[in-house]
């Protein structure tokens, strides 16, 4: 860990990673085994798993989280995420029924916390609005090594956010009904404060002053509370990509998984070239960021340097192609293969599908159906 925040520390430790190894942290949800409502059991099932960094809690009592070490390739680190539900569905046998998406379909909005110490000071501070903070994310953490080319890619990667959201869509239903948006998620993150488009960062002494300002405002007393879609991970010397919604599949995970793996390292590899990596205003990302969550890829966004539109669908296809190089060169090329089936059904068009026919309980059922399968999405 970083325990140095300093600009010269937060140097060292996006200095010591091996380049381009990428790692992957999925939020899961314990249903209860008959109602499939949401079940707040997570500290039982992490007793049964006891002793394994694989599996941790997270806020929401019915939710835990599992972390795959660094791969040096997104299939590496897919490979890994298969093993840990797996494990965890076997240890939870008898206990819960696990499934995975940005949100329950029909849950009531607030729910019970973890009583994990340290949640304190958030059940302290945010009350009620922490309980309504039931969503899952995948995140993705993705090395760059060199801390200057970091910070580059972190700043060159900001306006991808929107593309990324939108590939990752799957939190549509949501207390009991279908919202009319591809992802509600961000929309119930929003009601913390540090979400959504995080704000560039000119150099490592701009962080160092903005951690410490938040450690002094009492807002973010450790770097983990910057919780923006996008941040720079001390502990890890990553940049971990917050934005996707949790994905139902291994399968459908990896199509995000594999995007952002050769996304990251292709901007990295255009600031080694010397490339001037193209910046935005943080409105007009945040404005595609309201297209991705409205409408997933079946919208369209903005040219951030003309506003022209341009289908989503579109947009995406010509990022996976432009990356296809650096992901065959890091070993990711099957894993990006699947974000093109992602384009055309993603996670929020299979919901919307699925609950058409059976309603917000038989979505639920289906999604719990389809933990442990393995397959491509659009197979």
């Amino acid at each position: 860990m970083a325990d140095d925040l300093s600009a010269a520390g937060l140097r060292a430790a996006f200095e010591s990673v091996q380049p381009f190894t990428v790692g992957i942290e999925e939020e899961v949800m314990l249903l209860d085994s008959e109602t499939l409502d949401l079940a707040p059991r997570a500290a039982e099932l992490l007793d049964r798993v006891a002793g394994d960094a694989r599996f941790k809690a997270e806020l929401p009592a019915a939710q835990v989280e599992i972390v795959t070490e660094p791969k040096r390739s997104a299939a590496e680190a897919l490979d890994a995420l298969q093993a840990g539900r797996r494990d965890l569905a076997r240890a939870a046998e008898g206990l819960a029924r696990l499934a995975v998406a940005g949100t329950h379909p029909f849950a009531d909005p607030e729910g019970e916390l973890s009583a994990v110490k340290r949640y304190d000071r958030i059940r302290a501070e945010y009350g009620p609005i922490a309980r309504r903070q039931l969503v899952a994310a995948l995140q993705v953490h993705v090395a760059v090594g060199g801390a200057e080319r970091a910070l580059a890619a972190y700043n060159g990667l900001r306006p991808y956010l929107p593309e990324l959201a939108a590939l990752g869509a799957n939190a549509r239903f949501h207390d009991g009904r279908d919202t009319g948006l591809a992802s509600v998620r961000p929309k119930i993150s929003e009601l913390l404060p540090r979400q959504g488009v995080p704000p560039a960062l000119d150099s490592w002494d701009r962080f160092a002053e903005e951690l410490r300002w938040g450690a002094r405002a009492g807002a973010v007393a450790e770097p983990r509370l910057w919780w923006w879609e996008l941040r720079p991970h001390p502990r890890f010397g990553t940049l971990e990509v917050r934005v996707p919604d949790a994905q139902t599949t291994v399968a459908e995970a990896a199509g995000v998984v594999g995007l952002v793996h050769a996304l990251v390292a292709s901007i990295a590899e255009r600031h080694d070239a010397g490339e001037e990596l193209p910046a935005a205003p943080r409105w007009r990302i945040e404005e595609n960021r309201w297209s991705a969550a409205r409408h997933g890829v079946e919208g369209a966004m903005a040219d951030l340097r003309t506003g022209e539109p341009e289908p989503t669908r579109q947009r995406l296809l010509r990022l996976i192609g432009d990356v296809e190089p650096a992901a065959a060169r890091l070993g990711s090329a099957q894993a990006l293969s699947q974000a093109r089936c992602l384009v055309e059904a993603n996670g929020a068009i299979r919901q919307r599908t699925v609950g058409r026919s059976v309603g917000a309980r038989g979505l639920t059922a289906w999604m719990a159906e389809r933990f442990l399968l393995a397959g491509p999405p659009c197979g």
